[in-house]
């Protein structure tokens, strides 16, 4: 079996979180390709070694003296080389930082020097072969991400490669200027490395357990999803629900190996699988609920809409004209509503609505802001009857209003509006009646 693990920031803070990593690693022969990110905040008030990167090279490109910056981020690699008793050195490692600040290698440069200085002290540490990201991770010229180059540079290079530790976040382009991915981009690059060597699974390792079912900021410890679809995740990640970069899920989706997101803190917790499909039932109904708000929404009424051919394209192509993306669109017979985001919608409100009104000429327009929308997921919902009906009971109960439910074709997810005041109430109410009472 071959293993790809990437650690994030979390797990790399300090020489401790070193040794628990190094622990993982070696328990299991099989976790052979290691791609690290960059050291992140060893307590709350902590600084991420990424951002003394930025703010470094900010004072290089202003002309000022970063030498303490500098020596402050190089004390932090310091720290975790003594912790691990290593003789290892990157005295030239960071002179070579502090010639290419001076001469302006670039903001991604800089912010990749986190990633690149943890993935030596990490081959060190393990006696792994180090592979530099930027001969293996490929940009083209424009900046756009090179996806066939770079599993063919990956493949070439780790195919006589045993063991290896590839740094997270960046690449290159055939020049050699340094380009990152965004925030959280070591999980792009360690999906890719899966791809690269045909790995049978991704470990993610972070510090939460995997997917929770609701977000613990309103439910109270939330119970963990055993095993997700990337279907389903696609769900509740649109919704706000994130673990994962959202990047990181398609090259290994397409190569069908399963991603594991495990806790480097709890190791013998199993955290969440995330597979193509499955034949293992949910232990609940639902999978997830996930939500976010902040939305608007515009109710276009007309007498026989319906029998008008090409009416709904028409309004929907004002808020296109406008630039303003739809998030969902419930109708009726003779009324549409359109629901968008409200900060996105609020500039261009009178416009858009001034548009609607020459285009299709509505008896009526209806405005309503602070709208929450809430999705409710899972694959067992397809097989169980009266989950709408639940949804209505539990939200009812919790005296709340319903604005809008939508439930996609694929029966696997159910959308509902709800005033804002009303957010955290109704997934609260929906985790109740689906994970805690079960009825």
């Amino acid at each position: 079996m071959k293993k790809v693990v990437k650690f994030g920031g979390s797990s790399l803070a300090n020489a401790d979180q070193f040794r628990k990593v190094g622990s993982i690693i070696r328990e299991d022969e099989s976790r052979r390709y290691v791609v690290p990110s960059a050291p992140g905040k060893r307590f709350s008030h902590d600084t991420k070694v990424t951002d003394m990167l930025y703010a470094c090279y900010e004072s290089a490109v202003k002309g000022a003296d970063f030498t303490e910056q500098l020596d402050q981020i190089k004390e932090r690699y310091q720290e975790i080389i003594d912790g691990l008793n290593l003789t290892f050195s990157l005295d030239e490692d960071f002179e070579k930082i502090r010639k290419d600040f001076t001469r302006g290698a670039g903001e991604d440069y800089a912010a990749s020097r986190g990633e690149f200085l943890n993935g030596k002290i990490m081959a060190a540490y393990l006696d792994y072969a180090f592979v530099d990201a930027a001969d293996a991770v490929r940009f083209n010229d424009d900046g756009s991400f090179n996806a066939d180059m770079t599993n063919e540079l990956l493949s070439d290079i780790l195919e006589n490669k045993h063991r290896a530790v590839i740094p997270g976040f960046y690449g290159a382009k055939e020049s050699g200027e340094v380009v990152t991915f965004s925030r959280g981009g070591s999980d792009v690059t360690g999906s890719l490395v899966a791809l690269a060597v045909g790995a049978d699974l991704y470990e993610n390792w972070t510090d939460v357990s995997g997917f929770l079912i609701a977000d613990p900021r309103i439910v109270k410890n939330p119970k963990s999803i055993e095993t997700i679809t990337y279907k389903e995740l696609r769900e509740l990640s649109y919704m706000g629900a994130s673990v994962l970069h959202e990047d990181a899920i398609f090259p290994v989706r397409k190569a069908g190996i399963p991603i594991n997101i495990r806790n480097t803190n709890r190791p013998q917790d199993k955290g969440t699988l995330i597979v193509e499909s499955t034949c293992r039932r949910p232990k609940y109904t639902i999978t997830g609920i996930a939500g976010t708000d902040g939305f608007a929404a515009v109710t276009v009424e007309k007498a026989m809409m319906n029998s008008e051919i090409g009416f709904c394209r028409k309004v929907l192509q004002v808020f296109e004209e406008n630039g303003v993306s739809i998030e969902h669109m419930p109708s009726g017979i003779d009324t549409m509503s359109i629901f968008v985001n409200k900060d996105t919608f609020e500039d261009k409100e009178q416009k858009i609505l001034s548009d609607i009104n020459k285009t299709v000429a509505p008896d009526h327009i209806e405005l309503e802001s602070d709208l929450a929308l809430i999705a409710v997921v899972g694959r067992g919902m397809k097989s169980t009857r009266g989950t709408a009906g639940r949804i209505f009971s539990a939200l009812a109960h919790a005296h709340i209003n319903v604005k809008m439910i939508d439930q996609g074709s694929s029966e696997l997810n159910i959308i509902i509006g709800v005033r804002h005041e009303d957010f955290k109430d109704a997934i609260r109410a929906l985790y109740e009646i689906f994970v805690l009472t079960q009825i």
